[in-house]
């Protein structure tokens, strides 16, 4: 089996060589920004959207690696070629680089850009699931800091949060962990946002609380709002979810994932989570399947290698 292809620093690399300085800021302190993306069919799926929460993740760490989107797509492009992937998940990170002080990072930086994939199956209508069956999703003790303390609208690499509540799971061997805030409302999963479904409508928690801005959360909103179903965001405990007629969590590989148990109790399901996941099928479909052509969508088969003023850092 040929082994993989990373992108470090500009170079194409083995993935058994392919390594950070044991100075790299991301490593010593998480001092880093990140974004996984689904490609399909070649395209990267709402390449702009997670360019944009990289450029908010940047702003928030004052990391000014100035790199623009363009440069950037051609690392991503240059190692989906490499493995010749067209169905993949693509982990692109920034961190500030090595540096031998101390917390405090320095005035200048030298970033480290590190892209790494691996094979997804294909999507859209004909697509295989990335997952076995519905999720086991379990309230864990581990609570999401404030945004004072950790903000959560920066995708960093510091994920202690979500290990130490991911631990928790062993206990009971559920798929995915329903985190609470301070106040023991419902923020997020691990590596996902939560919505349910009662017979008002969907709902998914609000991001004034402390939750990741989801891309994939921000197509199913849009899906359900064009379908006209009635959508609502604020403040929800564990018992919102556990007595929901429908539960599922959505994340840029998993898609839309349906729950099957919340702390043990059965969720029934009903007709909305299949919908959205045919009506998210046929987005990818239509976006990333049913083109002939490159465009400006996130597809990397173009030749743009160049830089983009407009989006430079």
């Amino acid at each position: 089996m040929t082994e993989r292809q990373y992108h470090v620093d500009g170079d194409l690399v083995p993935a058994s060589e392919a390594t950070v300085h044991v100075s790299d800021r991301g490593f010593k302190y998480g001092d880093a920004a990140f974004e996984t993306v689904r490609v399909y069919g070649g395209t990267l799926f709402r390449w702009d959207a997670h360019l944009d929460r990289l450029a908010d993740t940047c702003e928030i760490l004052s990391l000014d690696h100035g790199l623009s989107r363009a440069n950037l797509r051609s690392r991503v492009a240059a190692v989906l070629d490499a493995n010749d992937l067209a169905d993949a998940s693509i982990r692109l990170s920034i961190t500030r680089g090595p540096d031998t002080g101390g917390i405090v990072p320095s005035e200048e930086i030298d970033p480290t850009v590190v892209v790494t994939c691996r094979p997804l199956p294909r999507g859209g209508r004909e697509s295989e699931s990335t997952w076995d069956g519905p999720a086991t999703l379990q309230t864990v003790k581990t609570r999401r800091p404030p945004d004072r303390a950790l903000p959560s609208k920066a995708k960093t690499h510091n994920y202690l949060n979500g290990v130490l509540a991911g631990l928790e799971l062993r206990v009971t061997g559920a798929d995915e962990a329903l985190i609470l805030d301070m106040d023991g409302s419902v923020a997020e999963g691990t590596t996902s946002n939560c919505f349910f479904v009662d017979d008002r409508a969907l709902h998914t928690p609000s991001l004034e609380g402390p939750v990741l801005p989801g891309v994939t959360r921000d197509v199913v909103l849009d899906l359900a709002q064009s379908e006209g179903l009635p959508v609502r965001t604020g403040r929800y405990t564990p018992d919102d979810f556990r007595s929901a007629d429908e539960v599922f969590l959505t994340s840029s590989t998993r898609e839309i994932r349906p729950v099957g148990t919340v702390d043990g109790i059965d969720v029934d399901g009903g007709p909305v989570t299949p919908l959205l996941s045919r009506l998210y099928d046929a987005l990818v479909e239509r976006e990333c399947y049913a083109v002939e052509s490159a465009d400006e969508s996130g597809s990397t088969g173009d030749s743009e290698t160049g830089d983009d003023p407009s989006s430079s850092q």
